[in-house]
């Protein structure tokens, strides 16, 4: 998509022992649809190329949008600062697995979409697990699409084809919605957030039907075989995971599924999710979080799902920020990163490494996994000279 001006950054391989492939399915031709990106183990293959870390440029758009400057300066910024780079992943690979993999559904943050946590879903696809990042069509994402049908008069105006449906559908996008002028916020993230989590739900349907040997309709033309995933997946051993609004989505979810065995919330911003929500979760959680994003009010929401018989953890790491956990921090070089807020005093790779170690022996711990990944059990005590057991943050008792 273009040239970027960086020599040696690019988003971390993943270090786990299963070469990652990835791919793309939506469901239906609708914005009802389930829309995700599928990391998984794959076979090593010599003619897998890497796909584009932003699929095109209408997600530059909708970065811009979001972030409230113009688009066509920007999408010549953006192009010129991440328009080369590549997610770790090989396009479409062969799956491959020794085993059943164990299921991770991903929610993206507020103004990302499916493809801006790479670094974090390759590493848990490396370890073993099958991970789908969700793209939401909550007007939450930055940008999104679907297909949508051509009106009568669009099909008039074009020459006659004898080629396939796909030929009668266009592709409809969807950008952030900011807040409108005098708008309560609430409402709003209250009903996206709701929105998100029956998202994942749908996610893990159509793995659940792919998994089954259902055939399952792919609306993008994709050269993966989606049948060489029938009896892959073990069903008994699911998470949900998500950073910022996603980590919001993941306690939702959680309330919404049991299928869930446990969550992992990065950085989560609890301010979407309704109060009598938190005393009806009763799966384990585990908050990690950044050293500057979080403030008193959205800690005290996290301690009420405090818990005496279900484990619920808390780390944070330290000189980290909001976006230590997407892709971002490992694109722009230490000047931009800071001025921009996409790093923190951490070496990123180090941050990632701590959150992706954490998290994997976290779900080991909860979903029964026969690895070795209890080896960084003391990272989810906190215990490493980068991390800090529970908060920064001072919490009043009387606010919890």
């Amino acid at each position: 998509m273009g040239n970027s001006c960086s020599n040696n950054l690019g988003i971390p391989p993943a270090k786990g022992p299963n070469a990652v492939g990835c791919t793309d399915f939506m469901m239906d031709n609708t914005e009802r649809g389930s829309f995700f990106r599928l990391y998984y183990p794959c076979q090593e293959t010599e003619r897998a190329e890497k796909p584009d870390w932003v699929p095109c440029r209408e997600y530059f758009n909708g970065l811009a949008d979001f972030m409230k400057i113009n688009r066509s300066i920007s999408e010549r910024l953006f192009n010129y600062l991440f328009g080369s780079f590549k997610i770790p992943a090989f396009l479409d690979a062969p799956f491959k697995s020794d085993g059943k993999c164990p299921v991770v559904i991903f929610s993206h943050g507020l103004g990302a979409f499916r493809t801006l946590y790479s670094a974090i879903c390759a590493e848990l696809a490396s370890q073993g697990f099958i991970v789908a990042s969700v793209e939401h069509r909550d007007q939450s994402a930055s940008a999104t699409f679907y297909y949508r049908e051509k009106a009568e008069s669009e099909k008039r105006s074009e020459p006659k084809a004898s080629a396939p449906d796909h030929n009668n559908m266009v592709k409809e996008w969807m950008y952030y919605r900011s807040l409108r002028h005098g708008e309560s916020e609430f409402p709003l993230r209250n009903k996206q957030v709701k929105q998100r989590a029956n998202e994942c739900i749908l996610a893990l349907d159509k793995l659940t039907e792919i998994n089954s040997g259902i055939p399952v309709q792919n609306v993008l033309e994709t050269r993966f075989d989606w049948t060489t995933l029938e009896n892959s997946m073990d069903l008994c051993r699911i998470a949900v995971m998500g950073h910022s609004f996603g980590g919001a989505t993941v306690i939702e979810a959680l309330c919404k599924e049991v299928k869930f065995k446990c969550g992992v919330a990065l950085d989560a911003w609890m301010f979407p999710l309704d109060d009598e929500l938190f005393a009806r979760v009763k799966q384990p959680i585990f908050f990690i979080n950044s050293e500057k994003f979080q403030w008193a009010g959205n800690i005290s929401r996290m301690r009420k799902l405090d818990s005496a018989a279900i484990q619920r953890k808390m780390i944070t790491i330290r000189g980290t920020v909001h976006q230590s956990f997407p892709d971002f921090t490992f694109l722009t070089g230490n000047w931009i990163g800071k001025l921009m807020k996409l790093k923190g005093e951490i070496d990123p790779e180090l941050a990632i490494d701590l959150s992706n170690k954490a998290s994997l022996a976290f779900l080991q711990r909860h979903l029964g996994l026969e690895k070795n990944f209890n080896q960084w059990d003391p990272l989810i005590d906190g215990q490493d000279d980068n991390l800090i057991q529970g908060t920064n943050v001072t919490v009043l008792q009387s606010a919890i």
